[in-house]
């Protein structure tokens, strides 16, 4: 597939995606207003807008008219990757999605699948599933394997391995932020260990955009096949692309850091028997 024909194909998977992503919105109100009703929580007002503009920046991310772009600059496709990993990611998981959309899925469905997930092997995978080795891992190959010139490559000039790209792009970051975050009732302690957890996460994103920044050479000659390109514009492009990186991820995962640093040196309520 060309580079025009991607961008077509980029724009055809418009109706799809907004598709999926407002029946996943209506879902989300439709939990959100029986919690209202049930409920005096002033967060969760809060929590309905971090998911709506969670969802915002994935279409931003995915089908808006500067995603069309990603096959001409990679600058693009660095803002594709923090919108939906640095960003989307956790905005979502901070609006409590579990909780509310299981509140707007028919109470039926939700009633014959509960004791499925009750099972001791189910509960055994999602604790595994959101171990924060696991999570860390994920995210870092999601970001390395993706940035192999081979692996971008064919996402640009495959539709499919596109939409998948995109796909893993926010899965991964779901789960990077899950131990962070920490949406739904956890057996792990939000300790000290997960601003080492976010520190270390810099550092294969410092590598990258490093490499990317001060590099001599073109590390992705798939970018000189577009229109009007030179030597000259991919590599400043590229450059462009390494130092948003590098300012993003250093930001979003330093705020992060320094609210779980706060939270953990707040003074606790003891409670004197």
């Amino acid at each position: 597939m060309s580079h025009l024909d991607h961008g077509a194909s980029a724009e055809g998977e418009f109706p799809v995606a907004f598709a999926l992503l407002a029946v996943t919105a209506l879902l989300y109100l439709r939990g959100w207003f029986r919690l209202r009703s049930a409920t005096e929580n002033v967060t969760l007002q809060q929590h309905l807008a971090s998911f709506l503009i969670g969802l915002s920046l994935i279409w931003v991310a995915v089908d808006s008219p500067l995603a069309a772009l990603d096959h001409r600059l990679l600058t693009v496709h660095m803002i594709q990757h923090l919108l939906l990993m640095s960003l989307a990611a956790p905005l979502i998981l901070l609006s409590k999605p579990v909780l509310v959309m299981v509140r707007g899925l028919p109470q039926p469905l939700v009633r014959a699948a509960g004791p499925w997930f009750k099972r001791p092997l189910v509960r055994r995978i999602g604790r595994a599933t959101v171990n924060p080795v696991l999570c860390w891992l994920a995210a870092t190959a999601a970001l390395v394997g993706w940035h192999v010139p081979a692996a971008l490559a064919l996402g640009m000039q495959s539709h499919g391995w596109h939409v998948f790209q995109h796909a893993s792009f926010l899965g991964a970051g779901l789960l990077f932020w899950w131990p962070v975050v920490q949406p739904w009732p956890s057996e792990q302690a939000a300790g000290w260990s997960l601003v080492l957890y976010l520190f270390l996460a810099t550092l294969p994103c410092d590598v990258l955009s490093g490499f990317l920044v001060f590099s001599e050479r073109i590390a992705y000659p798939v970018y000189l096949a577009g229109p009007n390109r030179s030597v000259l514009s991919v590599f400043q492009d590229q450059q462009a692309a390494g130092a948003l990186m590098w300012t993003v991820v250093t930001i979003v995962y330093l705020v992060a850091g320094t609210i779980v640093a706060a939270r953990l040196l707040s003074p606790r309520t003891v409670v004197v028997t």
